[in-house]
């Protein structure tokens, strides 16, 4: 469906689907932050996505066959390294930034994400327009007052710096998934990156000297992680993917400025976590530029993406 075409589905359907990407995605920053609590981060993420990836391509196998998975190496290979770039630095980087800073000020900093989409595009020589360029530098003015001003200390500030890598090496993934061989079938696609990407946080945690112990392990972490894994990535990828064939790309593309706003609402509520005014600021210069790029960027075509292309 073009940008431009008009949805001839239910509207209450179309903003259903939109409400839960803009909810359960934001949402699952708070997931992390509860979860690293008592699970270490690089080994929690490891739980979530291989388990995420065994329930979604257990049922793509029984509902379709082994056809969805019938892919080349290239295929394969391309998805295994956008599930490294995404989950294991990427999402692996958040969960040890959100010990040290709250999870609304990570999701403002991930928030970043489109951004540098628009710097790689312009290192390849994609010319964007004006606007979008305007849009980038008024984000990344946003970014710089919450790097240099968000912190509370020097653990918060090295927080700040691993969440704003963490944030590079998705967008990274993201640009090359469109760019490199990937499976045709986006469900298929998802449950590679995710198996990969989980293995690799747990040779990544296993190496550093994570462990899990279970005992140490409390009842709010567990709960957290398994909404991570039911609700985050299965129940917020299957509306998101249904929303790319259903809605406006320009519709759907705006929970790239919902999301962090949700996710610094629930750490204020749920966590306590103190929302400052240079946040809130930085936020929502962040926010603007955000909106800025995401609006004039009308494709005629939605690009395959995946939950854990934009959130965690």
């Amino acid at each position: 469906m073009s940008s431009n075409t008009p949805d001839h589905r239910s509207p209450l359907l179309v903003w259903g689907a939109l409400v839960i990407v803009y909810v359960v995605w934001g949402s699952t920053y708070l997931g992390i932050k509860i979860t690293v609590e008592s699970v270490p981060p690089m080994l929690s993420g490891s739980l979530r996505f291989v388990t995420a990836a065994l329930i979604l391509g257990g049922v793509l196998i029984v509902r379709k066959g082994w056809a969805p998975f019938r892919m080349t190496r290239a295929q394969f290979g391309g998805a295994a390294l956008v599930g490294l770039l995404l989950l294991t630095t990427g999402n692996g980087m958040l969960a040890i930034a959100e010990q040290h800073v709250s999870s609304g000020l990570a999701a403002l900093l991930v928030a970043s994400v489109p951004l540098w989409l628009v710097v790689f595009r312009i290192v390849v020589r994609d010319r964007p327009k004006v606007a979008t360029l305007a849009g980038v530098l008024v984000g990344f003015g946003g970014v710089a007052a919450l790097s240099l001003n968000g912190g509370g200390g020097p653990t918060s500030t090295t927080g700040i710096v691993v969440v704003l890598v963490a944030s590079l090496s998705w967008s990274i993934g993201s640009f090359l998934s469109a760019r490199i061989p990937m499976p045709a079938n986006p469900f298929a696609a998802s449950t590679i990156e995710m198996l990969v990407g989980g293995a690799g946080l747990a040779v990544t945690g296993t190496s550093v000297g994570e462990r899990l112990d279970l005992t140490a392990v409390t009842g709010r972490s567990w709960a957290a992680l398994a909404y991570l894994i039911l609700v985050g990535s299965l129940v917020g990828f299957t509306a998101f993917t249904w929303l790319l064939t259903n809605a406006p790309i320009s519709l759907v593309s705006t929970y790239a400025y919902v999301n962090p706003a949700v996710a610094v609402i629930l750490g204020a509520l749920v966590v306590n976590e103190h929302v400052s005014s240079q946040i809130v600021l930085g936020g929502v210069v962040i926010l603007l530029g955000v909106a800025l790029v995401v609006s004039t960027e009308r494709r005629p075509k939605a690009a395959r993406l995946t939950p854990e292309e934009v959130r965690v």
